[in-house]
């Protein structure tokens, strides 16, 4: 009974895969809707931020996360806070400009050269949107990052919480477009939105950003990366780029 059951199982996991790859249209539509409802949500986000509402709310949680009687020190030994310092580099400019390049020279191997001109496209322009973001809102940061930690723009959005997803998420969701594989796809998402995940996360425990300043940066990024799907499926499909290869 038992290899019959496996048998059965994966002949369903197959059928619910081809399914899936025959009906790719149903997920562009998907990605619309949620392209819509984000941006419905960071509208009203913004709209709380801007009148303060959200203020009491930010600092009750960064206060949660400090030592008492020392609002710049975040709570934990200094190995703990160390951690958290190496994961909000990954999405410095530096950083992410590394991880760019390494996935551009990718792309460059796989002679996919239109696919690497939407990624050059794609990360410029989430530069560009973040940098006019912070400029149009020019939120103060928060009063609870330490003198050693170094910040020369406003706070909402979080530039690295923006970035990290418009990077990490675009980089995932073009590298997904270039094999059939559902492992790769899945595994180059997951990696992705984990470090975009824990980079938010990091700017919140370091005190140089409010809660929805990342919640903000994250939003913008995810409509960012799914614009940027979008974008890759209808060019595949109008032929404009390459097509995802059978045997990657």
């Amino acid at each position: 009974m038992r290899p019959r059951t496996g048998s059965r199982l994966m002949g369903q996991a197959r059928g619910a895969y081809h399914w899936l790859c025959q009906n790719v249209d149903l997920f562009m539509l998907i990605a619309l809707a949620m392209i819509a409802i984000t941006g419905w949500l960071v509208a009203e986000l913004a709209d709380e931020v801007l009148e303060g509402t959200t203020q009491h709310y930010d600092e009750w949680i960064l206060c949660r996360l400090r030592t008492p009687g020392d609002t710049t020190d975040p709570i934990g030994p200094e190995w703990f806070e160390d951690v958290w310092r190496d994961i909000t580099a990954l999405g410095s400019i530096t950083v992410l400009a590394l991880v760019t390049m390494a996935c551009a020279g990718y792309l460059l191997m796989r002679r996919r050269y239109r696919m690497l001109g939407l990624l050059g496209a794609a990360t410029v322009g989430g530069l560009l949107a973040s940098l006019l973001l912070k400029n149009l809102f020019a939120r103060p940061r928060p009063e609870f990052a330490s003198a050693a930690t170094h910040v020369v723009t406003s706070s909402f959005p979080s530039g690295h919480s923006m970035l990290s997803a418009v990077v990490y998420l675009t980089l995932g969701a073009l590298l997904a477009r270039t094999s059939t594989r559902l492992r790769y796809k899945l595994y180059f998402v997951t990696v992705a939105l984990l470090i975009t995940i824990l980079v938010g996360l990091s700017r919140i425990y370091l005190g140089v950003h409010y809660p929805t300043d990342v919640l903000a940066g994250w939003s913008f990024g995810l409509i960012w990366a799914l614009l940027c799907w979008l974008v890759a499926r209808f060019l595949q499909r109008r032929g404009a780029i390459e097509q995802p290869s059978e045997n990657v």
